[in-house]
């Protein structure tokens, strides 16, 4: 096998490897959004009941529940809880704006 074949092979690799990551990509964006409509309705609810928008209690509960979730799944945990702490802290925002009328 020649050069060119060896480099054509990695390019192919590379491109097959990268398509991967794009198409996991699209559905990491799908589930956020996803995920950001039910939590819309959950500030919308929270406003229409008064109640708070935050809930430090259920945050620890998940971020404990998803730390565990990452060892099982051989991730860094610090990395998940970091990851879920940012959506967290951008779900109560739009609570707040929400309860706020904003």
């Amino acid at each position: 096998m020649s050069a060119q074949n060896d480099n054509m092979n990695d390019a192919d690799t590379l491109s097959h490897f990268r398509d991967s990551i794009d198409n996991i990509d699209a559905a990491l964006v799908f589930m956020l959004a996803e995920r950001f409509k039910i939590t819309q309705a959950v500030g919308e609810f929270k406003a229409r009941s008064s109640l708070p928008p935050a809930d430090p209690a259920r945050e620890e509960k998940q971020i404990e529940r998803l730390r565990q979730l990452a060892r099982d799944a051989k991730l860094d945990p610090d990395f998940t809880e970091k990851f879920l702490r940012f959506i967290i802290d951008e779900v109560i925002r739009h609570h707040q704006q929400i309860r706020d009328g904003k």
